[in-house]
C-alpha cells in the first residue's frame, strides 16, 4: 500500500496553534531535518525542557481524535506488525514502512495512533514498537531460549536450521512455538542486545568472530569457514577484500593460533585437526599418538594429511637421529624409546 505520509501528517496538524504545530514539526523532524531535542526547541522559544514536553504531549492529545479519519494507516501498520509477531525493532520498522525519506513521519503516526506502544531502549533491548505490550514476556522467553541454544551449540544459527523449531521448542517448553513464523522469531531476536545477526543472516553472540569480526584475523577466519579448505595467504587476502594487503594478511595468519601453516604459504584451521609446528613436530605427534613403531609408508601417509610437503622432506626429517630411530624391523620409533 502506498500512503502519502507527508500529506497525512500535514493534514493532522492543520488549524493547530502555530507554536504547537512547530514544536511537533521540529521534535519529529517532519520537515526532513534531524529531530530536535526538548532543549533545542526550548532554547528557541525561551522555554524549559519540561514545558516543551508538556506542549508536545498536549498537542498529541489534540491530534489523536483526528486520526480516526485515517484508519487505513493504522490498519496497514497493524498488519505489518502482526506479520512480525506483533512487534518490530524501531529502526527496522521505520525503514520498512517509511523507506529512507519518511521514517520520521511514520514515527509520528505511530505515536498519535492506537494501539501502538513504543518500548524505549534499555540495557538488554533495543527500542521497539508493539501492538501487544503484555505479550513481551513471551518474547523474552523466546529470546532467552534462543540465547541458551546458541551458548550450548557454540556456533551461529540460521533460523532455517531449526525446522520446525524442534530443538528450540524443547528448550522453551511453550506449545505455541511451533506456530511461530520465521519472520516473527526474527523480529523477536532483533530487539535483543545479547544476540546479533551477521550479514549472511546468521544469529550468534556479539563476541563471536563469525558474527562480529574484528580486524583481518577474524575476517580471514570467516573466509576459511566459508571455503572449508586450506588456502594460500594471497587467496585469503583476495577473498577478504581486493584492498586487503597480502603481506599484512600473511603476518596476521602467522600470529594467530587458529591458523596452521601446512605448506608454502598455505594455511588451514587448527580446528580442522591440523596440529601446529614444523614437519619434525608433526612426526613427533604422529609417533606419540601411535604408541607403536610405524612403517615409513604409514608415517608419510599421516604427514601428508597434515602438511603439503614433498616425501623427501619427510624422509629428511625422519633421518634426524636426535628425534627418530629405526627398530630391528625397520620401523620408526621415537629416539627416546627403546627399539
Amino acid at each position: 500500500m502506498k500512503l502519502n505520509y507527508s500529506k497525512i501528517c500535514s493534514e493532522l496538524l492543520e488549524d493547530l496553534p502555530k507554536r504547537d504545530k512547530e514544536v511537533i514539526w521540529r521534535r519529529f523532524g517532519l520537515g526532513g531535518d534531524e529531530k530536535e531535542t526538548l532543549q533545542e526547541v526550548g532554547n528557541s522559544y525561551g522555554l524549559t525542557r519540561e514545558r516543551v514536553r508538556q506542549i508536545q504531549e498536549g498537542t498529541v492529545s489534540k491530534i489523536k481524535p483526528r486520526v480516526k479519519n485515517y484508519e487505513e494507516v493504522a490498519e496497514y501498520f497493524i498488519d505489518h506488525l502482526r506479520s512480525s509477531g506483533n512487534l518490530r525493532k524501531e529502526d527496522v520498522l521505520l525503514t520498512s514502512l517509511g523507506g529512507q525519506d519518511f521514517q520520521n513521519h511514520v514515527a509520528f503516526l505511530l505515536t498519535v495512533q492506537d494501539p501502538f506502544f513504543r518500548s524505549p531502549e534499555s540495557d538488554e533491548y533495543h527500542s521497539f514498537w508493539t501492538i501487544e505490550p503484555k505479550s513481551f514476556n513471551f518474547t523474552k522467553k523466546i529470546i532467552n531460549s534462543f540465547y541458551n541454544l546458541l551458548r550450548k551449540r557454540q556456533k551461529p544459527l540460521n533460523l532455517g536450521d531449526l525446522s520446525p523449531f524442534s530443538a528450540f521448542g524443547k528448550n522453551l517448553e511453550v506449545k505455541p512455538i511451533n506456530a511461530l513464523s520465521l519472520e516473527a522469531t526474527r523480529s523477536f531476536l532483533e530487539i535483543s542486545k545479547k544476540i546479533h545477526q551477521n550479514e549472511e543472516g546468521y544469529f550468534g553472540l556479539p563476541d563471536w568472530p563469525e558474527i562480529n569480526p574484528k580486524g583481518i584475523k577474524d575476517r580471514a577466519y570467516l573466509v576459511f569457514k566459508k571455503e572449508q579448505k586450506p588456502l594460500h595467504f594471497a587467496q585469503v587476502a583476495k577473498l577478504i577484500s581486493n584492498s586487503c594487503n597480502v603481506q599484512t594478511c600473511h603476518n596476521e595468519l602467522i600470529k594467530d593460533p587458529r591458523f596452521v601453516l601446512i605448506g608454502r604459504g598455505t594455511y588451514a584451521l587448527q580446528e580442522w585437526g591440523y596440529n601446529p609446528g614444523v614437519v619434525k613436530d608433526v612426526l613427533l605427534d604422529i609417533l606419540k599418538m601411535a604408541k607403536k613403531p610405524l612403517a615409513k609408508e604409514e608415517i608419510i601417509s599421516s604427514v601428508l594429511k597434515q602438511r603439503l610437503v614433498k616425501e623427501n622432506t619427510i624422509l629428511l626429517n625422519l633421518n634426524n637421529k636426535k628425534y627418530f630411530t629405526k627398530n630391528k624391523a625397520g620401523k620408526y620409533v621415537l629416539a627416546d624409546k627403546k627399539a
